[in-house]
């Protein structure tokens, strides 16, 4: 009798050990899924953010169907762990219909539309940490196997002009404006700055040709009017030299 009641203890206890094992086992698979839908929302929130910083650069069709291919693979993934959403099964409905707008307005465009520089300095950085941030998802896209090398290149390609074009023309903004100002100095700076970029640039283009075109003559016109205005200071020098020479040696006066 002893020996069946130590048996019955001996598996209740088991069974409380392997059933507790089970439940550990379920919070544990529970707490990953739960990590993994929370890091799949974080990509469609993010990504969801640079949609609407995106409204500030020219109209690019293929960045907003990049960028909702990644809202739409998360999507997917999160109702692939939580198959009972609702939710989220009509959030992917909705990104399939704004994939399918993109692709349509990618058809019907004709070309690129001419970027305007924004005067507030705000907006300008604004700007470029949108196309920073644009080229990480691209290539954070292409290293998952989600992006095709020929697409990959191609767009940031495009953003890595824009942002050169950013570059180059706040620098010849700001030289000009100190030209203006006769800081010839400040403005001399600027644009050896922005040569020194487009030197540096790998891509030669009409833009990068145009440019340094157009920033050595501005400095060809700088340089002359250093020299001209060195030659002035000179020709000043002497003549007040030669006044004192004459003041120096002229006959003293009899009072």
């Amino acid at each position: 009798m002893i020996a069946i009641i130590i048996g019955l203890i001996i598996a209740l206890v088991i069974i409380v050990v392997v059933v507790n094992g089970i439940q550990q086992h379920r919070e544990k698979v529970e707490a990953e899924k739960r990590v993994r839908i929370s890091k799949q929302k974080a990509i469609i929130d993010e990504t969801e953010e640079l949609i609407l910083t995106v409204t500030n650069l020219p109209p690019n069709p293929g960045i907003n169907t990049i960028l909702n291919r990644r809202m739409l693979n998360a999507a997917k993934e999160m109702l692939r762990l939580s198959p009972e959403s609702k939710n989220v099964s009509r959030r992917i409905e909705e990104i399939e219909a704004r994939i399918a707008a993109s692709d349509d307005l990618a058809t019907a465009q004709t070309g690129e539309e001419a970027f305007v520089l924004p005067d507030n300095e705000q907006q300008l950085i604004a700007i470029l940490q949108c196309i920073k941030k644009l080229r990480a998802v691209l290539k954070s896209e292409q290293s998952k196997g989600a992006l095709d090398a020929q697409t990959f290149t191609r767009e940031d390609q495009r953003l890595n002009s824009m942002q050169l074009k950013i570059n180059i023309e706040s620098l010849l903004k700001r030289g000009d404006s100190a030209y203006s100002k006769e800081m010839v100095g400040s403005a001399r700076q600027y644009y050896e700055k922005a040569l020194q970029t487009l030197s540096d640039h790998p891509v030669k283009n009409d833009y990068v040709i145009a440019k340094q075109e157009e920033i050595k003559n501005k400095l060809e016109e700088i340089a002359a009017q250093l020299r001209s205005s060195n030659a002035q200071d000179r020709a000043k020098k002497a003549k007040e030299d030669e006044d004192e020479l004459d003041m120096l040696f002229q006959p003293k006066k009899k009072w």
